[in-house]
């Protein structure tokens, strides 16, 4: 398996990858719904727009505990995807995750789908903070997710929210446009790569399904995906970071 997926990406210019969980928790941060994740409530409900505008106080609390990690380093997989970005087999990293460690291995071409936890915004004057601003405003101020910047709205209206999609909420990537440029990207690829996620939450589930007729889809996860058996397709379930090492190797 691993001799195929080299075969295929040494050969590839054209390049979708799709990550999720999986890839960061080789860094050390946690997955949310497998049995040793971080919710002990359904995620649906801590994580909605509404539990975030009713307890904002108790979302940032869950927030910088749970989804903020600046103490975190990108790992082998991250830094080897930097790599064939700059090789030119890379065209675009699709990311579940808001963890920003793409970005910090050198990969530029990143798509953040549920958007990231490094920065928050106003939701009524766009005013934007930066995650370390918002965990000091945490520490320091009682009124901390309320924007400075704009006094002539409601309260309510001039909370900071982070800029990650919440249940309920509406992302950059969740427009007719946004998707039509995602389809776009992996119906023109010449290979899908998934690592680090079941494919199982829906609509980023969907788009493998996307690809041109023939084009090889690998796939790096611990767990079974719905895609394991389909045509033109390589499942390996091992570790992320040493199953693109050994592939790496074999360029």
């Amino acid at each position: 398996m691993i001799e195929k997926a080299a075969e295929i990406i040494a050969k590839s210019k054209n390049i979708v990858v799709l990550t999720g969980a999986g890839i960061s928790t080789e860094s050390g941060i946690k997955d949310f719904r497998s049995r040793t994740g971080i919710y002990k409530m359904a995620p649906e409900y801590v994580l909605s727009i509404g539990y975030f505008l009713e307890n904002p106080k108790d979302f940032y609390s869950f927030a910088l505990e749970n989804l903020y990690h600046p103490d975190a380093k990108p790992n082998i997989g991250h830094d080897i995807l930097a790599k064939w970005e700059k090789e030119g087999r890379i065209r675009k990293i699709i990311t579940q995750n808001i963890d920003g460690l793409h970005h910090k291995a050198g990969s530029r071409e990143v798509i953040e789908f549920h958007g990231t936890m490094e920065t928050a915004s106003c939701l009524n004057c766009g005013a934007s903070y930066t995650a370390d601003e918002m965990f000091r405003r945490f520490k320091e101020m009682e009124d901390f997710y309320v924007c400075s910047h704009c006094e002539t709205a409601r309260e309510r209206e001039r909370y900071i929210k982070p800029d990650v999609v919440l249940f309920g909420d509406a992302g950059e990537w969740f427009t007719q446009e946004g998707f039509v440029e995602i389809l776009g990207l992996i119906g023109d690829a010449d290979c899908v790569l998934v690592l680090g996620t079941s494919l199982k939450v829906v609509p980023f589930a969907s788009f493998p399904q996307y690809r041109g007729s023939g084009v090889p889809l690998v796939i790096v996860n611990r767990d079974e995906t719905a895609y394991d058996h389909g045509q033109d397709t390589i499942a390996i379930r091992d570790s992320i970071g040493k199953t693109l090492n050994d592939i790496d190797n074999l360029f």
